[in-house]
């Protein structure tokens, strides 16, 4: 199958774009996560399946997954979902008997697992209160929906906290989080991602989401995580990340240049003589230069990672649906799952 086609050929009778499926799993529901909208995937994918053997059956799955995982720039959060679905297919399969029934169960099994997501988030956030102390100064990082469930959690349990909101450029998804959090009637304001160390000693805790949570128990999340966390350590002050199991990976980066979002592009430095002829041959009008440094600011944002590396050094706990981890006990949960 040729790398430029997106479908999935499912015994060469049928064409499912599980692209194009996981993607409306995503604009129809905007709470839903990407690991569990791959997974709703897959089980779409289990539906339209013309497979007749068991081995052909599998190699369309592993097939559609790794489609799945190159179609978007950052694919750790869809790899979590993808991978833990296809491992339950594989223990699964080991003790089919009927081949019909098994694609059954499977599809009743990954119904399942989306419809207890909601349940798990609010698991999380009943464990997470219990770190929100009344009169606390919160800080987070850009968007997280567990994050946000746990605050409104907090809030409803009458305890009363102010929160920082980094702005988390460039995707400014703080902005998100400070309308929610307001909206909720909790204080909320947002702050530069500039601006961290400036306000740290006034935070008495930081809370994070993220994309992925590594065997070593480090996190990959929203770029500037890393750096909110190397502050936190430095002024002494719990770094908590509120993370769903099923963000589990099996990665093990050792600094921020393993992992499989690094772009290189970001080290490399311009020709300085070069820039310079190409501005001296630059039209001077205003308008020129305002489409110049637009397309500039264009460059740059593509050329910088979306996603750094927490070593888990810098992490206090996890609060997970497994319940409140330190991060060495992320390998012992990744061994269960996987072994």
């Amino acid at each position: 199958m040729s790398e430029e086609v997106v479908t999935t050929t499912i015994n060469n009778a049928e064409q499912f774009d599980i692209v194009t499926c996981y993607q409306k799993f995503l604009k129809d529901n905007p709470d839903i996560s990407m690991p569990i909208a791959a997974i709703e995937a897959l089980v779409e994918l289990i539906k339209h399946s013309k497979a007749t053997t068991l081995s052909e059956f599998m190699e369309s799955l592993k097939d559609a997954s790794q489609t799945l995982k190159s179609s978007v720039r950052n694919s750790i959060s869809l790899s979590a979902g993808a991978d833990l679905f296809l491992r339950f297919v594989t223990r699964t399969s080991h003790d089919v008997t009927n081949f019909e029934a098994c694609k059954e169960h499977l599809m009743n099994s990954g119904k399942v697992l989306v419809e207890k997501a909601v349940a798990v988030r609010h698991k999380i956030a009943e464990l997470g209160v219990q770190f929100i102390k009344d009169d606390a100064t919160i800080l987070i990082h850009s968007y997280s929906r567990v994050v946000m469930l746990l605050l409104q959690q907090a809030a409803a349990r009458k305890i009363r906290f102010k929160v920082y909101v980094t702005e988390s450029r460039p995707t400014s998804l703080g902005i998100r989080s400070t309308k929610i959090l307001c909206k909720a009637g909790i204080p909320a304001t947002i702050i530069l991602d500039t601006a961290v160390g400036y306000v740290i000693d006034k935070v008495d805790a930081v809370f994070v989401g993220a994309e992925g949570v590594v065997e070593n128990g480090g996190l990959i999340n929203a770029i500037g995580t890393y750096q909110l966390a190397v502050v936190a350590k430095a002024a002494n002050k719990p770094f908590y990340a509120v993370i769903e199991s099923y963000k589990f990976v099996r990665l093990f980066p050792l600094n921020q240049y393993d992992l499989p979002t690094h772009t290189p592009d970001l080290l490399a430095f311009p020709d300085l003589e070069s820039r310079y002829y190409q501005e001296s041959q630059t039209n001077e009008n205003s308008e020129q230069k305002t489409k110049e440094e637009d397309y500039d600011i264009e460059n740059f944002v593509a050329r910088n990672p979306t996603v750094d590396y927490t070593p888990p050094d810098y992490i206090t706990l996890l609060c997970t649906d497994l319940g409140v981890l330190t991060p060495s006990g992320v390998s012992d949960e990744l061994i269960k799952l996987y072994l």
